[in-house]
């Protein structure tokens, strides 16, 4: 059980951090170049049937095997341990992707426009980002720390 949650949970991590580099690197900017919203509708309409399905796997994933690892919430945030320290600081991202896929999702989507567009394009870096970062820490599992 423990490789399948581990091989969802990468395979999740590859859907989600690789989607929002296409978007970020080559989507966004056609968007931001011809200043069509629509370009980022008609990516975003096809990758969320797989990207967040792929953040829903990642999340169950990794709370199980946060969970298996250290089974006492308390010990998640205790920064004692490079587990303890890797599993909060995935904890972080995650509730930073959510505040932001939130804020696009309510604030910024359904008023999409040529005006708009530029706060989205924040938007999507900054997921971007923390997607990379997710991977970065979640190697740092497997290799001892972070750097």
């Amino acid at each position: 059980m423990l490789k399948l949650a581990l091989v969802l949970h990468i395979l999740g991590a590859s859907v989600w951090t690789g989607g929002h580099l296409v978007l970020s690197l080559t989507v966004l900017p056609r968007a931001l170049r011809h200043r069509d919203p629509d370009v980022i509708r008609n990516f975003e309409e096809g990758y969320e049937r797989i990207g967040l399905p792929s953040l829903a796997i990642q999340i169950v994933t990794g709370l199980w095997l946060a969970h298996r690892l250290m089974p006492t919430w308390a010990d998640w945030f205790s920064f004692t341990t490079i587990a303890s320290t890797h599993v909060a600081l995935k904890l972080l991202l995650l509730l930073l992707t959510v505040a932001l896929a939130l804020h696009a999702r309510l604030r910024i989507i359904p008023r999409l426009s040529e005006r708009t567009l530029p706060m989205l394009a924040w938007h999507v870096i900054a997921v971007t980002v923390l997607a990379v970062l997710f991977v970065l820490v979640g190697v740092g599992f497997r290799t001892g720390g972070l750097l």
